[in-house]
């Protein structure tokens, strides 16, 4: 099975130590505007996700979830969810601790977009 949306091993550990301190998260990927298309990371019920918003799966135990209209965009990618040290998007639970999320992606295959699709 092709995951959607993957993150590196650092981004998972840091995606528990933000989970162990603030219980449930889900990460919304921004369209731009304010901070940016960065991953966003809130605590759950702080943001509100609507009908058209996408489910892509799950990093560690945090929902991801795109916009109908971006996702569009990044339908051909598999979004790889990493973090760096130094601030960042400002209205996300990772610029408290110094660290931010970034959104790394490379293109499926044929074979995997068609499996994508299947989904």
């Amino acid at each position: 099975m092709i995951d959607r949306v993957v993150a590196t091993e650092e981004a998972l550990q840091f995606i528990e130590q933000l989970t162990e301190k603030h219980e449930s998260i889900l990460f919304y990927q921004s369209g731009g505007c304010c901070d940016g298309s960065v991953p966003m990371c809130y605590r759950e019920g702080d943001f509100r996700i609507a009908d058209s918003d996408i489910y892509l799966g799950s990093i560690g135990d945090a929902p991801f979830y795109m916009h109908r209209s971006q996702y569009e965009y990044w339908k051909h990618t598999q979004l790889i969810i990493d973090v760096l040290d130094g601030s960042g998007a400002e209205f996300s639970l990772d610029s408290i601790e110094d660290k931010h999320f970034i959104t790394r992606s490379r293109v499926f295959t044929e074979e995997e977009y068609t499996a994508v699709k299947q989904l």
